[in-house]
């Protein structure tokens, strides 16, 4: 057993991206009988994750750092959730432990801050989301031969409780995620562009965008001046427990993005038995098979955006066998299980937890 601190942004469940990272490792790494304390920046009150012990900054920087420090005191080693909360590493003489970091995406590429290419460096291992990732980080700063390709995985090994299908519904293809103004790469304009010409090929083809943010106004715009506004359903933000509903009403997941590095969602649609659409421009192909679990497309190919959507909601039969295959493909890559062994398997190679 080896006692690993990990420093986290954040650690209450829903709250994004990251922090599911930042959970799964906490419990992966309590799973494999581990004595983990986790330090929080924000959270105000110890989120529950099994196994570990957590501590919290209440949103204060120096709190935080002090913290992560007294944490180290007794810890073997320490594990941090992204670049930024590195910087709360101890760098006492005679305290220093080795430490992994996290890389996830944008924040280590067009938005790596001055400083931040050094902590990655200094890290003995970074665990990086995708080769993707790894790679656009690496046309820009130079190679970083302690990174390491970690894929991510939904923070359930179970499959979701069966759900009952609506009979005589319409043929439903949702988007889910943040609509912000900072990250209109996610493809919600091109699909309500071309979302005429689907329902022209399938009548009755609906288009659910789940998600809230501050460019949602201007989604809702675009959708409500389309030719098919009747059949482009705006939801808005969605709380974790009405999600199992909206996936029953979904026969088609897609999010086909210009910058993710890696997807989570993607799984989580795939742990769904729901076929994939996504993109060729990130790293959705590492994730979603083409011609098997799905297809990626071109954002800028309205020819082949419109073809794929025709071709799995015009088909529930392929539409059900793609579904199949990109369960198949979670049960084997992407549950919290298969996460953790990738993760601890990259660990002891680098003498984390050995």
């Amino acid at each position: 057993m080896v006692r690993i601190v990990l420093g986290a942004a954040m650690l209450e469940a829903g709250k994004g991206g990251i922090v599911r990272v930042a959970r799964m490792t906490a419990r992966a790494l309590a799973a494999h009988d581990h004595a983990v304390t986790a330090v929080s920046y924000l959270d105000k009150e110890p989120p529950e994750i099994d196994g570990v012990r957590v501590v919290t900054a209440g949103g204060s920087k120096p709190v935080f750092a002090l913290k992560c420090h007294v944490a180290a005191l007794r810890a073997q080693a320490m594990v941090f959730d992204s670049v930024g909360i590195a910087l709360a590493r101890p760098r006492i003489p005679g305290l220093r432990r080795r430490h992994a970091v996290w890389m996830h995406g944008i924040e280590a590429w067009e938005k790596l801050r001055p400083g931040r290419e050094a902590i990655y460096q200094a890290a003995d291992v970074v665990l990086v989301n995708s080769a993707y990732t790894l790679e656009r980080f690496e046309r820009l700063h130079g190679p970083l031969p302690n990174a390491r390709v970690c894929w991510l995985a939904t923070e359930d090994d179970a499959p979701p409780a069966p759900s009952a299908r609506a009979p005589g519904r319409p043929p439903t293809a949702m988007i889910l995620g943040r609509i912000d103004r900072s990250e209109q790469y996610k493809g919600h304009y091109e699909l309500i562009a071309a979302w005429p010409r689907i329902v022209a090929a399938v009548p009755g083809a609906r288009l659910l965008i789940a998600g809230g943010g501050d460019d949602f106004d201007n989604v809702r715009a675009a959708a409500e001046a389309s030719p098919v506004a009747g059949h482009i359903d705006l939801r808005g933000f969605v709380p974790e427990s009405a999600m199992p509903a909206l996936w029953a009403e979904t026969d088609v997941f897609t999010m086909p993005c210009r910058g993710g590095g890696f997807g989570l969602v993607y799984v989580e649609a795939m742990r769904q038995s729901l076929p994939v659409i996504a993109s060729v421009h990130d790293a959705a192909p590492e994730v979603n098979i083409e011609g098997e679990t799905g297809f990626n497309i071109a954002l800028d190919d309205q020819e082949a955006m419109v073809d794929r959507f025709v071709r799995l909601l015009g088909n529930p039969d392929q539409a059900r066998t793609m579904g199949a295959a990109g369960y198949a493909r979670w049960q084997k890559h992407f549950r919290l299980s298969a996460f953790g062994e990738r993760m601890m398997a990259i660990l002891d190679t680098a003498g984390l937890t050995a």
